[in-house]
């Protein structure tokens, strides 16, 4: 089974990592997961794996074990330059691409082109709002390549509740081909902790607020 405690940890990045991922790949296509080590990005590496794609995705220098260690085939750091002339250089071209990272003026989308094939799909999940954001994301959608627009397709994604994904998670997690990793767990009481430790940008994985920590460690362990 699942732990309870590990299911908790999937819902909106896990549906997120299966609905940018699962029905938009085929086995055998390479993927690029830019964030990797993050509560998305982690569950992205696995059901990639899980689909059957060569997965490489980039992530600071303390956590490439970690990303590695979820299944990723190749990883690039970002502390060591550019992870756009990093892809470039690697010669390869990718089928889909999953930004859970997005900066505000799209650096890594407008760059894609030179290491993704001609369909590609460039997914944007992460990042936040700002008018330099938007102002970017209308003109890679509607100008066309050749009047400074984008060259692959854009698109930006909102998770849907569908149970069928979260049963193939399911089956996925009990068949030990993806888990949830956890960064930190705080008591309901220590809820704000949480959002302190969210807003560092550092977690590896989830974090986990527990409404009912002890009768929860007490039913498991009994």
């Amino acid at each position: 089974g699942v732990r309870l405690l590990d299911a908790a940890a999937v819902p909106i990045a896990g549906l997120t990592a299966y609905q940018t991922i699962v029905p938009r790949v085929q086995q055998g296509h390479r993927v690029f997961i830019n964030g990797g080590s993050g509560g998305t990005g982690i569950f992205g590496i696995q059901m990639a794996k899980a689909a059957g794609c060569h997965v490489t995705t980039s992530c600071s220098t303390p956590n490439i074990e970690l990303c590695r260690s979820l299944g990723a085939d190749e990883v690039v750091d970002y502390r060591q330059g550019s992870v756009a002339a990093a892809l470039k250089a690697r010669g390869v071209l990718f089928d889909h691409v999953v930004d859970n990272v997005g900066s505000a003026d799209l650096e890594l989308y407008w760059k894609c082109h030179e290491f993704t094939k001609p369909g590609a799909v460039y997914v944007l999940v992460g990042g936040s709002p700002s008018l330099s954001r938007l102002l970017g994301n209308a003109k890679a959608r509607f100008f066309p390549g050749f009047l400074g627009g984008g060259k692959r397709r854009l698109e930006g994604f909102f998770a849907s509740p569908k149970a069928e994904d979260l049963t193939q998670i399911g089956a996925w997690m009990a068949e030990g081909k993806v888990r949830s990793v956890i960064d930190s767990t705080f008591a309901f009481e220590e809820a704000p902790k949480a959002f302190e430790r969210l807003r560092t940008g550092r977690s590896r994985g989830k974090i986990v607020v527990d409404v009912a920590l002890e009768t929860y460690e007490k039913s498991w362990s009994g």
